[in-house]
């Protein structure tokens, strides 16, 4: 009894007990915490940013990564001489893995942290830490759209023949503005021989290239179109 009330004290205390004062099974139970709470914060990762990786997959690692940051700080604690001896090691390590994602960093540090809270048994904190953590993952992925009502889905640029669009140039304006219902002109550069159009879009419809095709060419106008969208969260 009295060893199950003080393996709850260790789980639930602000400060780390001595080594003398945590059995194996304490360890191998914090560790089974520190895997389970890595695979937590790697499905995280899959469920809001995976739709978004390019081809990095580093949530496979997430399991590992938590377990050995665990291990690593349970061990040094209690030893100073052995926590000098891994600074020193570690000065000299050059990871050059590049980060493909800006989310990467702060699921890494959000593995990082959980396993410092179970290295030294604050069991409270980690809790509170995925708590928050859940909460700001659910508020950036629900409320993306408030977030990002500045922002353009993509962008239209459409370049046509100089001399027709000075003859015809309000005619082709209202034709394309007509097609690109929540479209901004952005820019008009107009040289010797082309002129091109740009225009930013937001929450477009997908089929208003057609459309756009065939007004310019009701127009008789010879115009070459391309469409370049921002790379956007999928749900």
């Amino acid at each position: 009894m009295n060893s199950q009330q003080e393996l709850l004290a260790a789980l639930s205390g602000f400060s780390s007990k001595s080594m003398d004062k945590i059995g194996f099974f304490p360890f191998l139970g914090i560790m089974g915490i520190s895997l389970l709470v890595s695979l937590f914060i790697a499905l995280l990762y899959v469920r809001f940013y995976r739709s978004r990786s390019t081809g990095s997959q580093i949530y496979r690692v997430f399991p590992l990564l938590g377990i050995s940051i665990t291990a690593i700080f349970i061990a040094i604690q209690f030893s100073l001489p052995l926590s000098l001896g891994l600074l020193g090691a570690l000065s000299i390590v050059r990871f050059r893995t590049p980060i493909k994602e800006p989310e990467e960093i702060g699921f890494i540090m959000l593995v990082v942290a959980a396993s410092l809270c179970c290295a030294t048994f604050n069991i409270l904190f980690l809790s509170i830490i995925l708590t928050v953590a859940v909460m700001a993952l659910l508020a950036m992925h629900y409320g993306r759209r408030i977030l990002d009502y500045r922002l353009n889905d993509g962008m239209l640029i459409i370049s046509l023949p100089s001399e027709i669009f000075r003859k015809e140039g309000e005619k082709i304006m209202q034709s394309i503005e007509q097609c690109v219902i929540n479209g901004r002109l952005d820019s008009i550069a107009e040289k010797e021989t082309d002129t091109i159009l740009s225009y930013n879009f937001i929450n477009q419809k997908e089929n208003f290239i057609p459309a756009l095709n065939d007004s310019l060419k009701s127009l008789h106008v010879d115009s070459q179109v391309n469409v370049f969208y921002n790379k956007r969260e999928l749900s």
